[in-house]
């Protein structure tokens, strides 16, 4: 009665359609490293803490699975204390940001005075948290 039908594309032109997407994925990337070669020094600097402070939450959250949560608190404070300093970097990235024009009125060392603020409330908090 009814006859159903595969149309399955040969190896040739699966391997070659993978070799597009990764031809594809690798003119992403060298676009990306030509395109954050010509970033300020100061936004590396920026990125450098904003990612040591997400794999540094990464580490507890992984230790945290594999001794146990006995004192909660300790790493919730932790886990938040390294996210939220990664959050207020990249607030203090998008001030600092040549740029962005949105903050072209707002100095660099205005934004610095406002993450380090902002940081002392947040670890004025999470001290609070801890007890």
């Amino acid at each position: 009665m009814f006859e159903l039908r595969l149309n399955r594309p040969s190896s040739v032109q699966f391997s070659g359609a993978m070799a597009s997407t990764a031809k594809d994925a690798q003119d992403l990337f060298s676009a990306m490293r030509s395109a954050y070669s010509k970033t300020p020094t100061r936004l590396k600097i920026i990125d450098v803490y904003v990612i040591y402070g997400l794999i540094t939450a990464l580490i507890q959250v992984v230790y945290m699975a594999m001794v146990g949560t006995f004192p909660f608190n300790a790493f919730l404070s932790g886990v938040l204390s390294c996210i939220g300093t990664s959050v207020l970097g990249v607030c203090l990235r998008i001030q600092v940001n040549p740029e962005n024009k949105e903050f072209k009125d707002l100095s660099p060392e205005r934004a610095f005075a406002d993450f380090v603020l902002c940081n002392l409330v947040l670890h004025l908090v999470i001290m609070n948290f801890l007890g």
